[in-house]
């Protein structure tokens, strides 16, 4: 029996296939054929939502959605937003250990930083942090954190920043007490307003125009582009390259790679690449 059917509502292979056309369309996301059971896990939570029929139903609302207020709750739904605090520990040491000299040496008047695909927020914080206690004249310098993501949700909880207290066991025991505040049932931790105010969350998509000026001196772009097929990735480092100082710094996924992808990047570690002047 179909599992689908199991669970209480049919999801054919013609409202798969639609599905990920639309996936495609919107997102530029790629989704392979044995992720129906994980398409059905997501977009059923929408259809009871919604109070509607079924699959069938739900796809027509979406092929009709005019407002795109649908759309943004179906991207919202499928993209997947796996993260924690300090994941792929080596790229924040090497932004503490070189990056940092050579600002401190450079003395830039901006400083910028975009966690592209930023989900809710872990990983723009991890960098704010790591940048102001090993300098923390950045405090009192035009110092900028963009952290964009296509979930809205996602981008909410970021802007909130508040998190369960399990978080504590990711971050460096000497960023606790000052850059985190505990709730008072210990539950959850927040994160002060100090280090807030240097991180701001914008939606972007980017397969739509790119709303992003200036010149970023890191680009922080992790287990995103796998979900693209190669032209596409093609065309997004391409546009990072063309926001990034000369030599600026690019951080990338645990599985993911430029071969054949970019010429405008050399390595200089794993999985951090330097722009090409």
């Amino acid at each position: 029996m179909n599992a689908a059917i199991e669970k209480g509502f049919e999801f054919s292979d013609r409202d798969f296939r639609f599905i990920r056309t639309m996936v495609s369309e919107k997102t530029g996301i790629e989704l392979a054929e044995h992720k129906k059971n994980m398409v059905y896990s997501r977009l059923v939570r929408r259809i009871r939502t919604l109070n509607i029929g079924g699959f069938r139903e739900y796809c027509e609302i979406l092929s009709s959605d005019s407002s795109g207020s649908e759309l943004i709750n179906f991207v919202n739904a499928i993209t997947t937003n796996v993260t924690r605090f300090f994941r792929e520990e080596h790229h924040f040491h090497y932004l503490r250990d070189v990056v940092v000299k050579e600002l401190t040496e450079q003395k830039p008047e901006k400083i910028r930083i975009w966690s592209a695909g930023c989900s809710v927020g872990m990983e723009a914080y991890s960098i704010a942090m790591t940048m102001l206690s090993a300098m923390p004249e950045l405090a009192y310098k035009d110092f900028k954190i963009l952290a964009t993501d296509i979930d809205t949700e996602v981008l909410g909880k970021g802007a909130a920043a508040t998190y369960p207290s399990e978080v504590l066991k990711d971050i460096p025991q000497e960023y606790h007490r000052k850059y985190l505040e505990t709730s008072d049932d210990g539950e959850t931790v927040t994160v002060t307003d100090e280090l807030r105010k240097f991180v701001t969350f914008k939606r972007m998509n980017f397969l739509d125009h790119w709303p992003v000026k200036g010149q970023f001196q890191v680009i922080f772009c992790r287990n995103v582009v796998i979900y693209f097929n190669k032209e596409v990735q093609r065309a997004i480092f391409d546009k990072f390259a063309d926001r990034m100082v000369d030599n600026g710094c690019l951080c990338i996924g645990h599985s993911e790679n430029l071969f054949n992808v970019s010429t405008r990047f050399r390595s200089v570690g794993t999985t951090i690449y330097r722009k090409i002047a």
